[in-house]
């Protein structure tokens, strides 16, 4: 099944759906505030907008700063993404000839055009010296735009600006199955051959041209990074976090970061890091994870869901520890398949060191097809164990069948798991023996929002995200997220 070919309204129901680190400015809130739950807080939305980035500014890996000039031929500038999620955008001042971007070695490239002259674009593949057209389209563009092709996993996008401003991409064409037929850009072996590349055939004046990785479309499954015992990472004022960076497309499409949000100024958000995952042979951009900092030993704890090649076949959490810096560049990590007490997919992990014992929240789902049913769980190990070692399931709520978003919390003196029920379109609060004991107070918005919560000062924030989609009628469904912020006092 093609994603651009799933009823969006049935996807809206199911799955709408060094190393130690100084916490600074945040006072747990049971020392704040020790008569306080869940149930006292009353949240209103301060803050809604769209990060969007066809190169995360950080992370530009090439960029020409040339004066305007024909290009005669393709350029390979000699770098190249460590994973398959890059762009290649190109300032062209005058065309009456062909555009030419993307990816390119000997004798193999992923490559769109555009034709200015002719109206045509196109995405083409080569492979052994054969080129392959895979999927065209017509397009009008006036004699100065912006050109940019973003590879997301196998699927290659054109996309167009033809204010010449930089800030109005417009998607023109995409294909994923066409190139995935052809060359598999996961392959470690494949992309490592593969420069970013652009060049034009005849009349082409090329101005700026700038390469690097892949930002988003939008945002989601906000998760805020944290100490083994539940405080988030602070920092100069500014809060860690990882998130969803939705892609050109499906879930395939998306990859994980970490960013850091301003807490004087919630507008200003910020990438940090890119994390990409090695496993069964190829590198993917699983995500919908969380970030934990083992104090004891030093160590990150990472935990993913594996969205980077889901195909209605099930997901499942993975996890690995490292002591690198995961929270700044660029990291490719291998992973496992983390041991949960459930037979069934899961995702959404949310750990967390209470008394002694990991507690792992999580969504089990039994099915993803004809429909996404899935609802939280918790899990728990022994006392004095390591986070992955012998996790027995504590309980779930199987009431529900369209709730996700699992969130381990502290509210005054007692723990919580959260999550988000897209059906009754509330917030579940849940006792750490999953219990339910109510709903969080709190604006309900499109897709199935997360209710990540954490103190900040005297108030209680919660970061969340919404289902607003961007181009869907060109790239389909999975190109959602608007970040939304709000606050209790």
């Amino acid at each position: 099944m093609r994603a651009q070919d799933i009823d969006r309204r049935t996807l809206l129901r199911g799955i709408t759906a060094g190393t130690a680190m100084a916490l600074a400015g945040a006072v747990p809130a049971h020392a704040q505030q020790p008569s306080r739950t869940p149930f006292d807080l009353h949240f209103a939305v301060t803050h809604k907008y769209r990060p969007f980035d066809l190169i995360a500014p950080r992370f530009v890996q090439y960029d020409s700063a040339i004066a305007p000039r024909t290009a005669a031929a393709l350029v390979r500038t000699g770098v190249r993404p460590r994973a398959p999620f890059g762009s290649v955008l190109v300032e062209v001042s005058r065309s009456q000839g062909t555009v030419v971007a993307g990816l390119a070695g000997d004798g193999a490239s992923v490559l769109g055009t555009l034709d200015a002259v002719a109206g045509r674009a196109t995405i083409e593949v080569t492979v052994g010296g054969n080129t392959t057209v895979v999927k065209s389209a017509d397009v009008r563009v006036p004699g100065a735009f912006r050109f940019a092709v973003v590879v997301n996993e196998n699927a290659v996008t054109v996309l167009v600006d033809t204010t010449g401003t930089g800030t109005a991409w417009q998607p023109v064409l995409t294909e994923r199955d066409g190139v995935r037929a052809l060359i598999d850009l996961r392959v470690p072996a494949v992309l490592g051959k593969l420069d970013y590349a652009y060049g034009g055939q005849g009349a082409v004046q090329i101005g700026r041209v700038r390469a690097g990785y892949f930002g988003q479309a939008g945002v989601r499954d906000p998760h805020v990074v944290q100490h083994a015992d539940g405080r988030p990472f602070i920092r100069d004022g500014k809060l860690y976090l990882t998130m969803t960076n939705a892609g050109l497309g499906f879930f395939q499409q998306a990859h994980w970061a970490v960013w850091t949000l301003d807490l004087a100024d919630p507008t200003r958000l910020e990438q940090v890091a890119v994390l990409f995952f090695e496993r069964d042979g190829v590198v993917l951009g699983d995500h919908a994870g969380q970030i934990v900092h083992d104090d004891r030993t030093g160590r990150f704890i990472v935990l993913m869901s594996s969205w980077g090649d889901f195909a209605f076949q099930g997901v499942h959490i993975r996890h690995t520890t490292t002591r690198a810096d995961v929270l700044s560049g660029v990291h490719v990590l291998p992973t496992s398949r983390l041991a949960l007490p459930t037979a069934v997919s899961s995702w959404d992990p949310a750990l967390t060191r209470i008394d002694g014992r990991w507690r792992l929240a999580f969504v089990e789902s039994e099915a993803q097809q004809p429909a996404f049913i899935f609802h939280p769980a918790l899990a728990a190990g022994p006392r004095g164990a390591d986070y992955a070692d012998s996790l027995r399931l504590v309980g779930a709520d199987t009431t529900v069948d369209q709730t996700e978003g699992t969130i381990i919390q502290r509210v005054g003196r007692d723990w919580y798991v959260l999550a988000s029920d897209g059906d009754a379109r509330q917030y579940p609060v849940y006792d750490l023996s999953m219990r339910k004991l109510g709903t969080l107070d709190a604006p309900y918005g499109t897709n199935i929002p997360h209710p990540m919560l954490l103190p900040v000062g005297r108030e209680w924030w919660m970061i969340t995200f919404d289902g607003t989609q961007y181009a869907e009628p060109v790239l389909g469904y999975g190109g959602h997220g608007d970040l939304v912020v709000m606050r209790a006092r």
